[in-house]
């Protein structure tokens, strides 16, 4: 999604009959007010607590299941609010953000009041994102103003810029366009809406067809790079979600509803719950692809689902996401239908990273030790069972070509410059907001310009927006654009691809740092004191790096060890012994009864591979 600028808006006083109030004004017009202003630009640059964020999120959550989780609900019994809980939540916490920086400015939170809002401001807005997946659904300054209780007789629930954006028309899937009720009988039926979903269970369906299985893999993406290219083997059978699908939107009557006086209360503030479920159907209304469905579309996709599981009668339903909209609707139905859902994670996990700290799965499979805890503590099946077994992702990394992906990054700065530098970083990119992109950058910049003859390759994120790396070294780096050699990673390489020939890997909490790690890449942990990362330094797998002073140090250690510059990998980290699809495909089965389970192979040269291997590996 392109970058969408703040609204030109700002706050000030405007006490009336003796009480304190507030409204929102045009940005020019704060020149001329002497009474407390602030823009809402720098209303939202104020430093917040993000425990504190996520503690009054849960309320606000709590208290929307109480007041309206019933209020509607797919022909099965799935609460709008179970399935779509993630968008909901994304969207409720852009509210609490702003409510909560509002009471950390001094002056509001000396005299908090009733705020007017701007006339014809629309209600519920998008902010900029560099992701393809997610539309950054955001509660605008006027949207605030009215589920605290403002009247809004001129304002539509869209923004200018929501109404404006194209609505989703995925092109038709390149999978069957097979009937569901004609698709053979398959003993495990796979969900897949992203890359790093179908790289994490192909290799666990290739698994089990070796021992006898089918499998059936459907392929629900909406974004062309997402999309599952059919398996070759012919014991995974391969189909699509009708794309026109998720192109449906329209009305959700039962969630707008009148004013009423059930509130919430976020720090200062009293949110009116009614006015907050208005705001709420302004997404469930609109078609938001895979990872963001309307509500008429949820309800076509269950249809479509049941119809598939009549017709392949499986035993087991395989997912790796069973958290968002897609994942917590696929669950459900597969429960209905008496099934097994065996959950495998896709990514690296920490407690702040998640939307929403859930898992529905009967089986949820983990890499290491270390995320057993998490997925106690967020499985909500009453018979969950988690099982440390590793990333099938990972099965065939030793198999990489170092020396053709070195050639490859090679390759690219000698595309983008006259000289190829002797050490070359990939940096692992995320789907972040541009301003932490931009500060990841400038640190990384500023740290390799002090150690001499460094490239950096950027490796986009699947899930990211390249046009997110225009801009990211103008400005304040254009000075010194000439010093540091920089080029960009195909997208569909990726990290994965290509850091097995780097010489440092940088990252925030990319699962491709544990990849680097398990390669003996070095790993930079990047970003400020108070931002997250996958921790890998607490294991020593890792240098963590706040300032460009601590990357520079780092590599300039790198140059001169003083020890071993391996480590094994811990298994608190990640369980890798090159069985992991294998090991996998043999819970499947047991779990299920479907045939004998096989021993364990005894080294990882007996255990199942299929990734592949060489120069530009593609990233799913």
């Amino acid at each position: 999604m392109k970058a969408v600028g703040h609204s030109a808006l700002g706050l000030v006083r405007t006490d009336f009959g003796g009480q304190p109030s507030w409204a929102l004004v045009g940005e020019g017009a704060l020149a001329t007010v002497r009474t407390d202003r602030i823009t809402t630009r720098d209303l939202e640059a104020l430093p917040l607590d993000s425990g504190e964020v996520d503690e009054h999120v849960n309320q606000v959550m709590e208290a929307l299941e109480t007041y309206g989780g019933q209020l509607t609900a797919t022909p099965s019994g799935a609460g709008w609010l179970h399935v779509q809980h993630v968008p909901v939540r994304r969207l409720v916490g852009q509210l609490v953000r702003k409510l909560m920086a509002l009471s950390a400015w001094e002056p509001f939170g000396n005299a908090p009041g009733a705020i007017a809002l701007a006339p014809y401001e629309g209600l519920v807005g998008v902010r900029s994102s560099s992701s393809r997946e997610y539309r950054s659904y955001t509660v605008t300054w006027s949207g605030l103003a009215f589920t605290l209780g403002a009247p809004a007789p001129h304002n539509p629930l869209r923004s200018a810029q929501l109404r404006n954006l194209p609505s989703v028309r995925p092109d038709a899937g390149s999978g069957s366009e097979q009937v569901p009720s004609t698709w053979p009988q398959s003993e495990v039926v796979a969900l897949s809406w992203s890359s790093r979903h179908t790289a994490t269970m192909l290799p666990v369906l290739e698994a089990l067809s070796r021992k006898g299985a089918r499998s059936l893999l459907l392929d629900l993406a909406t974004d062309d790079a997402d999309r599952c290219t059919a398996p070759d083997r012919e014991d995974v059978l391969f189909g699509a979600l009708p794309a026109d699908l998720f192109s449906v939107s329209g009305a959700v009557d039962e969630l707008r509803l009148p004013d009423d006086d059930s509130v919430v209360r976020v720090k200062h503030h009293t949110v009116y719950l009614a006015r907050l479920v208005r705001l709420i159907s302004v997404v469930l209304e609109t078609a938001g692809g895979c990872t963001q469905p309307s509500w008429r579309a949820i309800v076509e996709i269950e249809r479509w689902l049941d119809e598939v599981l009549n017709a392949a009668r499986p035993r087991a339903v395989l997912i790796s996401n069973d958290t968002s909209p897609l994942g917590a609707l696929a669950v459900h139905v597969a429960e209905r239908h008496g099934l097994n859902t065996v959950h495998v994670q896709h990514g690296a996990w920490t407690e702040e990273t998640v939307a929403w700290p859930a898992l529905h799965s009967r089986h949820v499979v983990v890499m290491g030790e270390r995320d057993v805890p998490l997925a106690k503590a967020w499985a909500r099946h009453p018979h969950a069972e988690v099982h440390v077994l590793g990333q099938p992702r990972f099965d065939g990394l030793s198999g990489l070509d170092r020396a053709a992906q070195r050639r490859y990054l090679a390759g690219l700065m000698a595309k983008r410059h006259d000289h190829v530098p002797s050490r070359i970083m990939v940096w692992a990119c995320q789907p972040f907001s541009h301003d932490r992109l931009r500060a990841q950058a400038h640190l990384i910049a500023e740290g390799l310009r002090r150690v001499g003859d460094w490239g950096l390759v950027i490796a986009p994120h699947p899930a990211q927006d390249t046009e997110a790396f225009s801009s990211l070294f103008s400005h304040d780096d254009e000075a010194h654009d000439d010093e540091l050699h920089v080029a960009v990673a195909d997208p569909q390489v990726g990290a994965r691809g290509c850091m097995a020939g780097a010489d440092a890997l940088a990252s925030a909490y990319s699962t491709c740092g544990i990849e680097a790690a398990l390669l003996h890449v070095p790993v930079l942990e990047i970003g400020a004191a108070s931002e997250r990362t996958l921790g890998l330094a607490d294991h020593g797998l890792a240098h963590r790096c706040y300032s460009a002073e601590d990357l520079s140090a780092a590599l300039t250690a790198l140059a001169c060890p003083d020890g071993p510059d391996t480590q094994p990998m811990p298994d608190a980290v990640c369980r890798w012994r090159g069985d992991s699809a294998a090991a996998i495909a043999r819970l499947i089965l047991s779990s299920t009864s479907i045939t004998p389970i096989d021993p364990t192979p005894a080294d990882p040269s007996a255990a199942d591979s299929a990734q592949p291997r060489g120069e530009g590996v593609p990233a799913r």
